[in-house]
């Protein structure tokens, strides 16, 4: 791995003391060369044992018994960025070396370092310099916040906020009168939640050039009153209307974005994100900032399928093959639908809510068939973004003629990303084609509200169902979509694991049938998470030989998510190691000086 000295970093990120217990001890047994780093008394749990069961039982070599889960390793030996000893204390010792750092962990946990496999980390970066409106539950509130940023913003200059939540307001938009009164001298432009839909103000739709003539484009709706004239609000493709208008960001900006998001989530103990979705500025700015050393986690990267330009420079150079670069470009993500709260998802019948319409998907969504399949029998994983149960099939027929076509493309362990309404005579499907589930469980919970409104009580029963896909035998990754949702662990581990909200709301869970198990939800986010991004040589357990990536956390999430799920909304983030460097400690972001 390569290290972070470089003076970018450097002026970036501050050494912290750790708060864990650190000293230097005296050299160990002769003839056994030093660690870097030992990480001692710890609850070391491996996941180097068996996979569960398909119900979730513990396999039979897992370190659980009568009495529950046990660590099966208390020491970790780190040199060279990979793991030399993992076992007791008593044998770490013998790696004990003059210069070698030591960190009692007092009995904290060290789990694989977590995996967040579907993230859009310029969109977390963004976050963090725009107006955040999740939770906000009325569009006056809303504007409330729109108007009080703007007093400190220059005439002119555009605001953007993110966070509205764009299923749950879905029956009753907002329009734009207000937010222009309120805010007639700044164009605004407000994210939904996840995406698929955007509110603007009329100087952010005049700059657009977005009138009552303007035709939306396929897939998507630009929302228009009883006159014709555009209310404000742009859903699924359209969005793009009003994005095109930003002010570009420069190169310089774009990078300090991706940084700010990628140490924050170092910060939440990630030692590495899955970006669904890399165009070519975003691919520029992660290979600058590998080749400055300047990438705190590790990045595996999925090129834009709308940017054909980029994937013809790919289809040119073939995927990576050296998994030991910090940056790994080896898949392609694509959208073959919308999203469910917006209506956008295609679905094989009406919408419950809806009558008459049943989504948008396929070439009407900018899903290029041809293109796709000749990624994929290059040798390119595909990652399709599929959530109504017409996408998800449309994108299984899909998957299953380019194997036809080119039989080898089978072995690249292509994902349905989302993968979030599926008809029960799917699921099969999915293992058949050697398909990986890649899913969010904090979209369960935060969804509940409106889900079962859109698709009726009979589709709601293959929503989300991550039970139903381990029984089918379909392997599965989880993750956030962040800035879609929150990336914390302990939400995404606690949502798994009970089906409810941070409210912990509803009594007994949200279709509960569809909950994992505490060994599998952690899965998801580390053993998983590495098969999916074809890693698992290299990480996502602890034993000797794999990189030396690990995630410190105060609580015992086997434990404490077997017996009482919802302390893991306390839990936290202690330590995240990547390839044996402290990237973050204590509530400091650590780099090197």
């Amino acid at each position: 791995m390569k290290s972070s000295s470089s003076p970018s970093r450097r002026s970036r990120i501050r050494v912290a003391a750790a708060g864990l217990a650190l000293s230097t001890v005296a050299c160990g047994e002769p003839g056994v060369e030093s660690a870097d780093l030992l990480l001692l008394d710890g609850r070391v749990y491996t996941f180097s044992w068996d996979d569960p069961a398909p119900d979730g039982t513990p396999a039979a070599n897992a370190p659980f018994g009568t009495e529950g889960w046990r660590p099966d390793a208390e020491a970790v030996a780190i040199r060279d960025g990979k793991l030399v000893f993992v076992g007791s204390n008593d044998g770490a010792s013998a790696y004990r070396g003059a210069d070698t750092e030591v960190l009692d962990l007092d009995g904290s946990t060290v789990l694989p370092g977590l995996v967040d496999s579907h993230v859009h980390i310029a969109g977390l970066g963004a976050k963090l310099e725009r107006i955040d409106l999740m939770g906000v539950g009325s569009a006056e509130r809303a504007i409330e916040l729109v108007a009080a940023a703007a007093v400190e913003v220059p005439v002119g200059e555009w605001i953007i906020g993110w966070g509205w939540d764009e299923g749950a307001w879905a029956n009753n938009y907002p329009d734009n009168r207000l937010l222009s009164e309120r805010v007639p001298n700044h164009p605004v432009m407000l994210r939904g939640l996840h995406g698929f839909a955007v509110w603007g103000n009329k100087l952010a739709f005049e700059l657009a050039g977005i009138t009552a003539e303007t035709q939306a484009p396929t897939g998507g709706e630009i929302l228009k009153d009883a006159d014709g004239e555009p209310t404000g609000i742009l859903v699924n493709n359209a969005t793009r209307l009003l994005e095109a208008a930003l002010p570009e960001l420069t190169q310089e900006q774009l990078e300090s974005r991706v940084l700010a998001g990628l140490e924050a989530m170092a910060i939440s103990g990630y030692v590495a994100v899955h970006e669904a979705g890399a165009a070519a500025e975003l691919m520029d700015a992660f290979e600058n900032l590998e080749a400055m050393d300047g990438l705190p986690i590790r990045v595996y990267a999925m090129l834009a399928g709308r940017d054909e330009p980029l994937l013809r420079e790919w289809l040119e150079h073939g995927p990576d093959r050296d998994n030991e670069r910090m940056l790994i470009t080896r898949s392609v993500k694509a959208f073959y639908d919308g999203a469910l709260g917006s209506r956008g998802a295609e679905m094989l019948e009406d919408y419950s809510d809806t009558p008459g319409h049943r989504g948008v998907g396929g070439d009407r969504y900018g899903f290029n068939e041809e293109l796709f399949a000749e990624v994929m029998g290059a040798g390119f994983q595909i990652c399709i973004h599929a959530i109504g149960d017409g996408g998800n099939r449309a994108s299984l027929d899909f998957v299953e003629a380019v194997y036809e076509a080119h039989p080898g493309a089978r072995d690249y362990r292509h994902r349905i990303e989302h993968a979030q309404i599926v008809h029960p005579d799917d699921f099969a499907r999915f293992a058949s084609l050697d398909l990986i589930a890649s899913m969010e469980p904090p979209h369960a919970v935060e969804d509940k509200t409106w889900a079962e409104d859109r698709v009726g009580p009979q589709r709601i029963k293959g929503a989300y169902a991550w039970r139903t896909m381990r029984q089918n035998g379909v392997p599965l990754t989880f993750n956030s979509d962040l800035p879609g949702s929150d990336h914390d662990i302990f939400y995404g581990l606690h949502a798994a694991i009970t089906r409810r909200d941070r409210d912990l709301q509803p009594d007994g869970g949200w279709y509960p049938e569809e909950t994992v198990t505490a060994e599998e939800a952690l899965r998801g986010y580390t053993v998983w998470a590495a098969g999916s991004a074809f890693l698992e040589n290299e990480t996502g357990v602890l034993e000797v030989g794999k990189w030396a990536d690990v995630t410190v956390i105060d609580i015992d999430p086997l434990v404490v998510g077997s017996t009482r799920p919802g302390e893991l909304l306390d839990g936290s983030i202690e330590m995240t190691i990547v390839g044996g460097r402290i990237v973050y400690s204590s509530g400091r972001v650590v780099g090197s000086e």
